[in-house]
C-alpha cells in the first residue's frame, strides 16, 4: 500500500494569504495532495508541482461560467452539501451515493467528503465509497471506531482518507487495525506538524529487514576491478549504510563513509559498494546491479538495526582499484561478494564497525540472507546457482 498526505487549504482554514503559506510549507515538506477550492487550483498550480483536489461549490461554478477555470487533478463533493450536514442526507442510499446526484457535483466528481457526525453518516460515506476513488472522512465526536469499521468494510473500494489535525494521529490512522488508511488529509498551519505527518508517512512505507550475522571464511587478494562510489544526495547516519553483494540471496552490510581518519575527510552521503557486477538493495526489495545505477535512481539505506529508508543516487564513480574477495558462512551456506582493498571501506561485525583490511577469518560479518533466487532483480522461485 502506498501512503499518501493530503493538506486541507480550502476557504475554512482563512485567508489566501494564510492558505498560500500552508501550501508552500506542504509542498516543501513533500506533501501528496493540496486540497482547495475550486477557485484556488490555478493559484496552487503557481506554486509548485503537486497533486490538486478541488471541492465543487455555487461560487466555484459561477466563477467557471464567466472564466476559464483551471482543471484540478480530483474533484469532491460532500463540502457544503450532504457530507458536512449542510444538506440532508438522501433519504435512500442504500447500495451507492451516486456522486453525481449529490449538490455541487457533476460528472467529474471522483471524491466523496464525508463528517461523521453520527451512525448513518458512517452508512453514508460506506455507500459513497462504492462510487468514489478518493472517500474522505473526519471523525467528530468518535474518531477510531468509525474508521476502524470503514476499514474492514470498504478499504479494498476506495482510497480511504482519515482526517487528522496532528502527527500522532496520522500515525494513529496509519495503523488503525494493522492496515491503516491510505491516507490522511491533514489540517493544521503547525510546519512542524505537517513535516512530522509526512515523516509519519515514508516510516509506514518503510520496512524492517532481519539481519543477521555470518562467519568469515575467507579474505582474499585479488587483482584489480572497476570499483562503484554510490553518492547519494542524503546525509548518512554513523549506523548506516547499504546492502551489497554478489549472491542475490546474501548482501553484505556495509557502512557508509562516516568515520573521521587522519588522511581522508568523511563522506557520509557515500558507499563504496564494490565492483561493478554486484547488486544493491533497492527499496521495493529488489535489486539493481551496481553498473546499472545513474543519477536519480533509488537504493535503500538500512540501519545496523535493519530499520530503512530510501535514498536518491546523485553520482555514481566507477574507478579501477584493487580489491578484496570475502566469503562468509550463513547457515551453512557460503556467499560473497567483492570489496575495495581500502582502510576507508567499513563492514559492521559482532565487534563493531571494522575495516575491511582488518578482517579475518571467523570474524562475523552483518548480512541480510534470504533463500531466494532473482530474475531482474525481482525475487522468483526457481534454481539458480551462484558461485
Amino acid at each position: 500500500m502506498t501512503r499518501t498526505v493530503w493538506l486541507k487549504a480550502d476557504d475554512t482554514v482563512g485567508d489566501w494569504e494564510t492558505r498560500k503559506q500552508r501550501i508552500t510549507t506542504a509542498i516543501e515538506a513533500g506533501v501528496d495532495w493540496i486540497l482547495v477550492d475550486e477557485h484556488d487550483v490555478g493559484r496552487v498550480r503557481e506554486l509548485g508541482d503537486i497533486n490538486v483536489a478541488a471541492f465543487r461549490s455555487d461560487a466555484d461554478m459561477v466563477d467557471e461560467a464567466e472564466t476559464e477555470t483551471a482543471v484540478a487533478d480530483a474533484y469532491f463533493v460532500g463540502k457544503d452539501g450532504e457530507g458536512d450536514g449542510t444538506v440532508d442526507l438522501p433519504s435512500d442510499f442504500s447500495g451507492s451515493a451516486d456522486l453525481t446526484t449529490l449538490r455541487h457535483s457533476d460528472d467529474r466528481a471522483q471524491g466523496a467528503y464525508v463528517r461523521i457526525f453520527d451512525q448513518d453518516y458512517e452508512a453514508f460515506a460506506e455507500a459513497a465509497a462504492l462510487d468514489a476513488d478518493y472517500t474522505i472522512v473526519i471523525g467528530e465526536d468518535w474518531t477510531i471506531i468509525p474508521l476502524e469499521n470503514l476499514i474492514a468494510r470498504i478499504g479494498e473500494e476506495t482510497d480511504l482518507l482519515a482526517g487528522v489535525t496532528t502527527a500522532s494521529e496520522a500515525q494513529t490512522a496509519f495503523e488503525t487495525l494493522e492496515i491503516g488508511s491510505d491516507g490522511v488529509l491533514l489540517d493544521t498551519d503547525n510546519p512542524d506538524e505537517i513535516r512530522e505527518t509526512v515523516e509519519v508517512r515514508d516510516a509506514a512505507e518503510r520496512e524492517t529487514l532481519d539481519l543477521q550475522y555470518g562467519e568469515v571464511l575467507e579474505v582474499e587478494r585479488t587483482g584489480m576491478a572497476d570499483r562503484v562510489c554510490i553518492d547519494t544526495g542524503s546525509l548518512m547516519d554513523h549506523d548506516e549504510g547499504m546492502l551489497i553483494g554478489s549472491m542475490s540471496r546474501g548482501l553484505f552490510f556495509v557502512h557508509a563513509e562516516t568515520a573521521q581518519s587522519p588522511y581522508v575527510a568523511s563522506r557520509p552521503f557515500r558507499v563504496n559498494a564494490g565492483a561493478v557486477h554486484a547488486y544493491v538493495r533497492t527499496p521495493d526489495g529488489g535489486t539493481k546491479y551496481l553498473a546499472e545505477l545513474k543519477s536519480g535512481d533509488e537504493v535503500q539505506v538500512v540501519d545496523t538495526e535493519g530499520n530503512t529508508r530510501e535514498a536518491i543516487v546523485g553520482r555514481v564513480k566507477i574507478e579501477k582499484r584493487p580489491m578484496f574477495r570475502i566469503e562468509l558462512d550463513v547457515d551453512g551456506d557460503r556467499i560473497e561478494t567483492l570489496l575495495q582493498n581500502a582502510e576507508t571501506i567499513k563492514v559492521a561485525t559482532s565487534e563493531g564497525r571494522k575495516a575491511v583490511t582488518d578482517l579475518e577469518p571467523g570474524d562475523e560479518m552483518l548480512v541480510y540472507y534470504e533463500d531466494v533466487a532473482r530474475h531482474f532483480g525481482e525475487a522468483v522461485e526457481e534454481s539458480i546457482i551462484e558461485k
